[in-house]
């Protein structure tokens, strides 16, 4: 949470964090950087406290998204060739803890992990929870972590390229993944309409409709070797005849 409001703020104000004070064992800080390390450490307390009140889930989701932007920020795919490694397990990870787990320990494990349920103790939900304001029954809408942060990096790469390649919203890969990520979040609360609300392994509908997208349009556009080997030697372009070739 530190890492994301200092990041942001020096981005749109630099002079913040020009003034500094020493902090013993840490060398020079800068003063902005203490001030919104207390304020997020009194958040982070106050939902602690308040972790089992009614409310809780604002602050659940704030730290957790506070935590996968993190994660964006550090972890980044090189190209589709990894990106569609990393997918198709967790996609066939994902349909098997979600269904098939639950004919072997008569419930759902990714379920039970993502809620926290009978861990024994205080639990960490892996997810993020909104109420259901118009419902009469009450509860919440849940998406895990994995279900943001597999295809987020998947997106997040087709950023970067897009941004490395000079490429426009239209004829870019980011602004079509979005979409594509978005429809499937769609097909997953309606599947989850369709089976009377049981949980549903949210990457079989997000990974063809972000991973599927990236790959058809790599084709499409003839760019698809390019995405695959993007970051590799195979991916360069040969030197020129007229470049030196660097042999005696």
């Amino acid at each position: 949470m530190h890492a994301c409001i200092v990041g942001l703020m020096l981005r749109k104000c630099r002079k913040c964090g020009q003034k500094a004070v020493n902090v013993p064992l840490f060398g020079e800080v800068s003063v902005f950087s203490l001030v919104v390390l207390f304020c997020c450490l009194a958040f982070a307390i106050f939902w602690a406290v308040t972790r089992k009140s009614s409310y809780s889930w604002f602050g659940q989701d704030v730290l957790g998204i506070c935590l996968m932007i993190t994660v964006l920020q550090m972890a980044r795919l090189p190209n589709i060739k990894v990106a569609t490694v990393l997918l198709c397990c967790a996609f066939v990870y994902d349909i098997f803890w979600v269904f098939i787990s639950k004919a072997i320990f008569n419930e759902s494990v990714m379920i039970a992990v993502a809620q926290g349920d009978k861990s024994g103790g205080e639990s960490i939900p892996m997810l993020l929870r909104v109420p259901r304001l118009f419902d009469p029954w009450g509860g919440y809408d849940m998406i895990g972590f994995g279900d943001i942060l597999f295809p987020g990096l998947l997106i997040s790469f087709t950023f970067r390229y897009d941004k490395a390649n000079k490429k426009g919203v239209s004829n870019g890969y980011f602004l079509w993944l979005m979409i594509g990520y978005g429809v499937g979040l769609f097909f997953t609360y309606l599947a989850l309409y369709l089976m009377d609300g049981h949980g549903q392994p949210a990457l079989l509908y997000l990974v063809p409709c972000t991973l599927g997208v990236a790959v058809l349009l790599g084709l499409v556009r003839g760019e698809l070797k390019d995405l695959w080997n993007y970051g590799t030697e195979e991916a360069l372009p040969p030197p020129s005849s007229g470049e030196p070739s660097g042999e005696a």
